[in-house]
């Protein structure tokens, strides 16, 4: 299946592959930055291999690129009360903290800093794509290229590094 064929679908198909998207993900903005992943997606998948029926094949890509978002999103939101005990949650300084919380504060700051620092680029790259861009589990590993469970491991690994920091700041 050539390239200028995809093409011709992709572009007869592209305002009902964008409204499909913005019902799911409910957002104009990402439905077209997915729309776009589509196709460079379907683009390499085609440069790998042959795909007999193109319309549903694009179709599915556009719908597993929304629900891996919609995932990404719904984990992005509970990391925290996920990942970090309450009671390093409760111990984050609010805005109106004492000048001693802003002092532990910016102490925990400086020490997971340097802990991060620490970590092999790898992890650091896994960290940052999780905790600050928001990428699921699986999108990391496709972009890392390693297992699923690698990423799951890693992560679990910075979280306790992150734990430990926080407990030993407060400690009495």
């Amino acid at each position: 299946m050539s390239q200028s064929h995809f093409n011709q679908v992709f572009l007869a198909q592209r305002v009902t592959l964008l409204r499909t998207l913005e019902r799911m993900v409910n957002n104009h903005s990402t439905a077209e930055d997915l729309l776009q992943e589509t196709y460079l997606r379907v683009t390499r998948a085609l440069s790998e291999r042959t795909v007999e029926h193109l319309e549903p094949f694009v179709f599915q890509t556009a719908r597993n690129l929304a629900l891996d978002h919609l995932r990404s999103r719904r984990i992005q939101s509970r990391t925290v009360l996920e990942d970090v005990p309450m009671e390093v949650i409760e111990g984050v300084p609010s805005s109106i903290s004492t000048p001693d919380e802003a002092h532990q504060a910016a102490q925990l700051l400086e020490r997971l800093s340097v802990s991060l620092s620490q970590l092999s680029a790898r992890q650091q790259r896994i960290f940052i794509l999780s905790r600050l861009h928001g990428c699921s589990y699986q999108e990391i590993a496709d972009e890392l290229n390693v297992s699923l469970s690698t990423v799951q491991k890693e992560l679990k690994l910075i979280m306790a590094i992150c734990i430990g920091v926080a407990d030993r700041i407060n400690r009495p």
